[in-house]
């Protein structure tokens, strides 16, 4: 396969975990006989830093024309005194809608050899396989009206929905339980929620076509609560965009770290993949992050984005021998000896 991969550096540790990431790739790509050729282009703070806006047209363009893109992470404090929509964040909301993409993925497990690193007792811990289906273009984030009056004393944002938006992202967690263990959960606070009504009818509708999947149905502070007390419970978790937003991290947390997450925002276009965690501008450039979630987030382009499913699966085993190796970033240890990122990168490029 030829493919064009556009890497997104962006800002604080995103540029260390996107070297990794890519060097993975590009071993695979070695291996297997593959042509992957990278672009790099400016996306969030990076951008603002080199007089752009936070998404310059050249790189929505190049990623647009991309088969796949790697991003790292958005977000620096040096710009948190401007107005939203001029903030490195604004330009991840609006390269996730240049891209169309609608479906984000965040798978999250308890990695064997990684006990330790949770909160939750072993045995509670033990078995957690899930994944959480995120909508990712709608909702709070976007919709409109939003904003602050104009003597500040008042804020607005508005959640909304149509049928469709709910139909496409029910679909897609339908698809991905029927191929796992049968078994979904869709998040809602329909008990208070309008919106959250006509997720929970539209996701009722598209059940009838998936009578082999198990459809259950909780409200969002239930299903966080239970996902602190049996994380093993969840297959899919399907829900709307800030919902999801905090469940998945909640999920990375009861996992270990953050840094062990990845995802994957899927569309009619290229799709956008990228680790959970933030830019954490405090770790920048100090060989200190962990570079696990966004290597595994190349293992989710080469599955979902390139259709390479074979050449995923050994980009992930390769992280799992890492970890039964006793390999460990600071974050995934408390006590023991840690290393850091080139050198947990460099153990998962061994174990390929």
């Amino acid at each position: 396969m030829n493919a064009r991969i556009v890497l997104l550096p962006g800002d604080g540790i995103g540029p260390e975990v996107i070297d990794a990431a890519a060097a993975v790739l590009q071993r695979v790509a070695e291996r297997f006989g593959h042509t992957f050729v990278f672009t790099e282009h400016l996306i969030g703070g990076s951008a603002l830093a080199d007089g752009r806006p936070s998404l310059p047209p050249e790189t929505l363009n190049a990623a647009r024309e991309a088969q796949a893109v790697l991003l790292g992470a958005v977000g620096d404090p040096e710009f948190d005194h401007l107005p939203p929509a001029q903030r490195p964040e604004a330009g991840l909301l609006a390269l996730r809608r240049g891209l169309g993409v609608y479906a984000n993925l965040r798978p999250a497990r308890a990695w064997k050899g990684l006990e330790g690193a949770s909160p939750l007792k072993p045995d509670v811990l033990r078995g957690t396989d899930m994944i959480v289906v995120r909508e990712l273009a709608g909702g709070l984030y976007y919709g409109e009206p939003r904003g602050h009056s104009p003597d500040g004393s008042s804020a607005v944002n508005t959640l909304v929905y149509s049928r469709d938006e709910v139909t496409r992202i029910a679909r897609v967690a339908f698809e991905l339980a029927r191929c796992r263990r049968k078994s979904l959960v869709s998040v809602d606070k329909a008990n208070v929620l309008e919106v959250s009504r006509l997720w929970r009818d539209a996701v009722i509708e598209v059940g009838r076509d998936y009578s082999d999947v198990k459809l259950t149905h909780e409200y969002v502070d239930a299903a966080a609560m239970k996902l602190a007390l049996t994380p093993a419970a969840f297959d899919v978790i399907r829900t709307e965009n800030m919902f999801g937003d905090i469940l998945s991290d909640e999920a990375g947390a009861i996992c270990g770290s953050l840094g062990l997450l990845p995802s994957a925002s899927l569309g009619p276009g290229p799709g956008l993949f990228e680790p959970v965690h933030g830019s954490a501008p405090t770790l920048a450039d100090r060989n200190l992050a962990n570079p696990i979630g966004a290597i595994l987030s190349g293992a989710m382009l080469l599955a979902d984005g390139l259709h390479l499913r074979s050449e995923a699966q050994t980009v992930v085993d390769a992280v799992e021998r890492a970890i039964r190796a006793g390999h460990r970033t600071a974050d995934l240890t408390q006590t023991g000896p840690s290393i850091g990122t080139s050198e947990m990168t460099a153990a998962i490029l061994g174990e390929l």
